[in-house]
């Protein structure tokens, strides 16, 4: 008897290692290496192009907004488009997938997916309206990475880095939110 081989997938990056380096990397503060995580990222990029998952490409466009921040060589104007576009893109890709079926309204899309209802918002004015407060876009990128964090990144490490003290009601909710994050687009 002949036994099959295990499908294997190929990724962008090395291994495991590789990826749990970059998320530490993206996520820890400092911006030398949240350089260095960016960096591999865009290597990934030119290896995986349009296959590269939403949320990595997400994540990445955000953090690189708070490493320009945080250089304070960039102005603020520039610092609000920066960040408005990257929050813009997050928005429109999370929910473009569910608008394809049928026209449903962002806000209702991102309560589905637990999003902030205020971020879509602050879309729409970033779209459509006046140009935001830097403190409002800076406030929109937190959130935003804390949502990717949650919902893509730490469900990638098997929840290695989630925080242990949620109860059980909420981890249910988070569950059920998330049977849509399962779809192609974040694999």
């Amino acid at each position: 008897r002949r036994r099959l081989k295990p499908l294997r997938t190929v990724v962008a990056w090395r291994g495991r290692a590789e990826w749990d380096q970059v998320m530490v990397g993206l996520y820890c503060g400092d911006s030398r290496l949240q350089q260095d995580a960016l960096d591999r990222v865009s290597a990934w990029k030119s290896r995986y192009g349009p296959k590269m998952p939403l949320a990595v490409d997400c994540t990445a466009e955000l953090i690189r907004c708070k490493v320009l921040d945080s250089s304070g060589r960039v102005k603020s104007h520039e610092l609000i488009l920066s960040y408005g576009l990257a929050l813009v893109r997050f928005v429109n890709l999370i929910t473009e997938r569910k608008q394809k079926m049928v026209s449903i309204p962002l806000r209702q899309l991102a309560r589905e997916v637990n999003i902030p209802v205020w971020v879509v918002d602050l879309r729409h004015e970033l779209t459509h309206g006046k140009l935001p407060r830097l403190a409002l876009c800076r406030k929109g990128c937190d959130v935003v990475l804390d949502w990717l964090r949650k919902m893509y990144w730490n469900r990638q490490l098997g929840n290695n880095l989630c925080e242990e003290d949620e109860d059980e009601e909420e981890e249910q909710e988070e569950v059920e939110a998330n049977a849509e994050l399962d779809s192609d687009a974040w694999e």
